[in-house]
């Protein structure tokens, strides 16, 4: 039962998982831009101020806001689907939804809704169609981001096919050595139980014989021959 309630409830955990990612990935982004933002507005602020205020309020500010969706958050987008399995458009448009929720609240907080009515529609259709910039980089970066996580698994899977193939290579040559070694070690018993021919023995010389016999008494130093008669 409690296996079936587990593979019931493990999809539904799956997607609850990507929303989590796909909000904190949008969060992340939003922050990061933003700190690029005052960054780049600090070191710019003079010679911007010298331009056209149409061209400010119409194109500068507009990128300079919204960087986060321009620039951080396909940057992320592809980091994370080198990693992850992400779905592009679900990925991208739960990110910029997420960061925009967050800068209107702000706004909001800040100067309520006059603060919205004070830009003007034309600023507002400005900045929506960034955002729209902003989530097609942004699911472009995660099909590209797939991409190249595929050709390194292809690349992977290829280097353990060689490595295998290699092993196995490996495991024949092993085999081969052990019959050879194992047929010279058969080999060795039968060479070694066969009879050997024995060479013929050289026959020893007779000993000479004795000049006197051995039996007979030798005379005594002193005594000479009897002189025949």
């Amino acid at each position: 039962m409690s296996t079936q309630k587990k593979s019931v409830l493990e999809p539904l955990r799956v997607r609850i998982r990507r929303v989590q990612f796909t909000v904190g990935l949008g969060f992340i982004a939003l922050v990061i831009g933003t700190a690029l933002t005052l960054s780049l507005w600090t070191r710019l602020s003079g010679p911007v101020e010298a331009l056209p205020s149409w061209l400010i309020d119409f194109f500068i500010a507009p990128v300079l806001r919204h960087l986060w969706v321009l620039a951080v958050l396909p940057v992320l987008s592809y980091g994370a689907a080198r990693v992850i399995e992400l779905k592009p458009w679900a990925t991208a448009l739960g990110a910029a939804a997420t960061g925009l929720f967050f800068t209107l609240a702000i706004e909001f907080t800040s100067n309520g809704i006059e603060g919205w009515l004070a830009a003007g529609a034309v600023s507002l259709l400005l900045e929506l169609a960034v955002v729209a910039g902003g989530v097609v980089l942004s699911q472009r970066a995660v099909v590209r981001g797939r991409a190249a996580a595929g050709k390194q698994e292809t690349k992977a899977q290829q280097q353990a096919d060689a490595r295998k193939d290699e092993y196995a290579e490996f495991l024949r040559e092993a085999e081969l050595a052990g019959e050879k070694i194992a047929q010279r070690e058969a080999a060795k018993p039968e060479g070694q139980g066969a009879p050997v021919q024995s060479l013929p023995v050289p026959e020893q010389p007779a000993a000479p014989a004795a000049s006197s016999e051995e039996g007979s008494e030798q005379k005594p130093p002193g005594e000479s021959k009897a002189p025949a008669a």
